[in-house]
C-alpha cells in the first residue's frame, strides 16, 4: 500500500535544492505530471530540480532514509510513461532539467562529456560547431535530454550507421539508489576490467540509479548529404532495395525509412505544407539518405547510379533525389510530421516493435490481415526505421469513430500485433522503453528467465525499490 511522503522528508528535500529547485502544487507541477502525447495524469506532492550531482546525491539519501519512491525524468517527452508519478501522490519526480552543463570536449578524443539535463539539440548543435557529429536524431531532439535518452536507450533515424544511443556512450555518472555516486566518465573504448556496468542503466528507465552525466562518442561531421525519396511495390521491394543500395554505396547509408501509402496520403491531405515529391502515388515509399567526407555534391552520382541499378532490377518504381538542402529538408520534414498526420486522421493506438530484417514483409503482411479480419473499419498506418527492422505499426482510427471507442479496442490491438511480433522473434519495444505502458505485455512476451535475471539485478542495487518502482520489472 503506498504511503504519502512525510511533510519533515519533503521540507528537507527543499532545502537541500534551495527555492527555484523545487516545484510544489498540483497545477504548477502538471508538465512534470502529465505526458505531451497520451491520458495519464500522475501527481505528485514535490519536483525536484537539482543542479548539481551532488544534491541529486543529497535527494536520494534522504529518500532512501525514509523509503520514499523517486521517478527520475529527463525532459518529459517519452509515450510510455516511463517517467511520470503515480496518482497517489505517493512518488516524488527528480527532473534533471537544470543540469545542463557541457563540462568537456576532446576533439583529439572525439568525446563530449555532458550533464544529463542537456536537450539533445544543443549537444548536436555543440558538436556541430567542434566540427563534429553527434548522430542520435529523432523527433522530439529540441526538448528531449540526454539523460533520459540514454536511460531508455533512445533510437532514431540514424541507426543503420551508429547504432542505438547504447553504441553513442562511453561512460557515465549514476547517483545509485543509496545516495552513492558512481563515477563511470571513462572516456575509453576498450576496457576489458569486469562487468560493463553502464550498460546496465543504458536502457534502465530510470529503475537502477539516476544518470547525471554521461560521455558521448562524437563522429567526423559529415561535408556531403544526399536524400531521396522512392516509390516501391511492397516492403519486399524495399528490402531488396536496402541490400542492393548497401551494395552499391556501403556505409555512407545514413538512414532508410519505410512508409506506407495510408500514412502518407492522409499527410498530404491534412496537414498543411506537404505535397507528393512525385508525379504519382504508390503503394510505399522509402527515404534515404547518404552521407559522407566528400566535396559537396560528390555522392551525387554514386546515388543516382545506385538508383538507376536499381530501377533496371525493378526495385523502384520512381525517384526524386533531392536537388537542395532546402529540398533534402522538406523529405526529412515529412517523415518527422506523420504523428501530425496520425493526430489529424483522428488518432492511432501505436506500436513500436522491432522483427529481423528478413521479417519485416511478413509481418506487415500478417498484421495487416489480422487487424483488417478483426477490425474490416480500421485504417492501416505502417512507417520506421526499416535499415535497423524498427517500425511503428500504428492502426489508425476508423472514419465515423470516436477516438474514445477506437482506444478501447487498444488491448485487443496489442495482443493481434504483439503476438505476431513474438512468433516472428522479434520485440514489442524497440525505442520507446516498457515504462508503465508495457508492462504487463513485457511479462507476457519476454523469457521468464529473463525477467527473473534482471529482478535479480534490481534488487541488488535497488533492495528498497525506491527507483522508479514499478516500472520495468516487478520485484
Amino acid at each position: 500500500m503506498s504511503m504519502p511522503v512525510p511533510t519533515t522528508v519533503i521540507e528537507r528535500l527543499k532545502a537541500v535544492v534551495g527555492p527555484g529547485g523545487y516545484i510544489e502544487g498540483e497545477a504548477e507541477s502538471t508538465a512534470y505530471t502529465r505526458p505531451w502525447r497520451g491520458s495519464w495524469e500522475g501527481r505528485s506532492p514535490l519536483v525536484l530540480r537539482p543542479r548539481t550531482t551532488d544534491e541529486v546525491a543529497a535527494i536520494v539519501k534522504i529518500c532512501a532514509e525514509s523509503r520514499t519512491p523517486i521517478v527520475p525524468q529527463g525532459g518529459n517527452t517519452g509515450v510510455t510513461y516511463g517517467g511520470l508519478p503515480a496518482k497517489d501522490m505517493s512518488e516524488l519526480v527528480v527532473s534533471t532539467a537544470r543540469m545542463r552543463a557541457i563540462r568537456d570536449v576532446d576533439l583529439v578524443n572525439d568525446t563530449m562529456t555532458v550533464e544529463a539535463g542537456v536537450v539533445l539539440k544543443d549537444i548536436q548543435t555543440a558538436a556541430s560547431e567542434a566540427g563534429r557529429l553527434f548522430p542520435l536524431s529523432l523527433g522530439a531532439e529540441g526538448s528531449c535530454q540526454i539523460g533520459g535518452n540514454i536511460s531508455t536507450n533512445a533510437g532514431g533515424i540514424q541507426v543503420l550507421r551508429y547504432g542505438n544511443t547504447r553504441n553513442l556512450v562511453l561512460g557515465l555518472e549514476v547517483v545509485l539508489p543509496d545516495g552513492r555516486v558512481w563515477n563511470g566518465l571513462r572516456s575509453l573504448r576498450k576496457d576489458n576490467t569486469g562487468y560493463d556496468m553502464k550498460q546496465l542503466f543504458i536502457g534502465g528507465e530510470g529503475t537502477l540509479g539516476i544518470i547525471t552525466a554521461a560521455v558521448l562518442r562524437l563522429f567526423p561531421k559529415p561535408s556531403e548529404a544526399q536524400s531521396a525519396w522512392i516509390a516501391v511495390d511492397d516492403p519486399t521491394a524495399s528490402l531488396s532495395l536496402l541490400v542492393h543500395m548497401k551494395s552499391k554505396l556501403g556505409e555512407s547509408i545514413t538512414s532508410f525509412e519505410l512508409i506506407g501509402r495510408g500514412i502518407i496520403d492522409m499527410l498530404f491531405t491534412k496537414v498543411p505544407g506537404h505535397s507528393n515529391p512525385l508525379k504519382e502515388a504508390h503503394p510505399w515509399y522509402v527515404l534515404m539518405e547518404v552521407t559522407g567526407q566528400g566535396e559537396a555534391g560528390s555522392l551525387a552520382e554514386p546515388i543516382a547510379s545506385a538508383l538507376e541499378s536499381a530501377a533496371e532490377n525493378g526495385l523502384v518504381r520512381d525517384a526524386v533525389i533531392a536537388s537542395s538542402g532546402e529540398q533534402a529538408k522538406r523529405l526529412w520534414r515529412m517523415r518527422e510530421e506523420l504523428p501530425e498526420a496520425q493526430k489529424a486522421a483522428g488518432g492511432s493506438i501505436a506500436h513500436d516493435v522491432s522483427v529481423p530484417l528478413s521479417r519485416i514483409a511478413e509481418f506487415i503482411a500478417r498484421a495487416d490481415a489480422a487487424i483488417g479480419a478483426a477490425y474490416p473499419v480500421v485504417r492501416p498506418c505502417c512507417f520506421g526505421h526499416l535499415g535497423d527492422g524498427n517500425l511503428h505499426y500504428n492502426p489508425l482510427c476508423p472514419a465515423g469513430w470516436t477516438y474514445a471507442r477506437f482506444a478501447a479496442e487498444t488491448a485487443n490491438i496489442n495482443r493481434i500485433v504483439h503476438d505476431i511480433v513474438a512468433d516472428l522473434g522479434g520485440s514489442i519495444s524497440a525505442e520507446h522503453g516498457i515504462g508503465r505502458l508495457r508492462f504487463d505485455e513485457n511479462l507476457r512476451y519476454k523469457d521468464p528467465l529473463e525477467i527473473e535475471l534482471m529482478a535479480s539485478v534490481k534488487r541488488a542495487l535497488d533492495p528498497l525499490n525506491i527507483m522508479n518502482p514499478g516500472r520495468v520489472v516487478p520485484v
